[in-house]
């Protein structure tokens, strides 16, 4: 069996290295914070080209991602409307007469006869070629 090889390493004297007092060293090269400062300045005066940039490429998905938080916005607001007037007392009892009023005279109007159904067609229909516009 062999016995491993031991090496020695000779180590040299650690040197101290003294100043003379009253005498303070400092770094040859600017401090720290002045080139954190110069990095944050020049970002600062490119934001504005960054940002344009920014919005020209991602257009379309920051529009969509508007109209949604607008949509999910109108949503809660319109809630929130509709129960204050619910809050209100008889207000939502005469709403509903009122709803339950023109229901009834839309049936009578419109839905009894032929004639008034056939009417309402073609009202809706001349609506339509307004809205849409004419096929021809």
């Amino acid at each position: 069996m062999q016995e491993p090889e031991i090496k020695t390493v000779e180590q040299s004297p650690v040197g101290i290295k003294t100043e003379p007092a009253g005498q303070i060293a400092y770094p040859a090269s600017e401090p720290a914070w002045q080139e954190w400062a110069e990095t944050v300045s020049e970002f600062t005066s490119q934001l504005p080209n960054y940002i344009a940039r920014f919005f020209s490429d991602y257009k379309q998905p920051l529009l969509t991602l508007g109209l949604f938080i607008a949509g999910i916005i109108t949503v809660k607001v319109t809630l929130a409307l509709l129960d204050a007037i619910n809050d209100i007392p008889l207000l939502a009892p005469g709403l509903e007469l009122v709803g339950l009023g023109y229901t009834g005279w839309f049936v009578y109007r419109y839905l009894l006869k032929a004639a008034d159904r056939q009417e309402l067609v073609a009202e809706v229909n001349k609506l339509k070629t307004q809205v849409l516009g004419s096929d021809s």
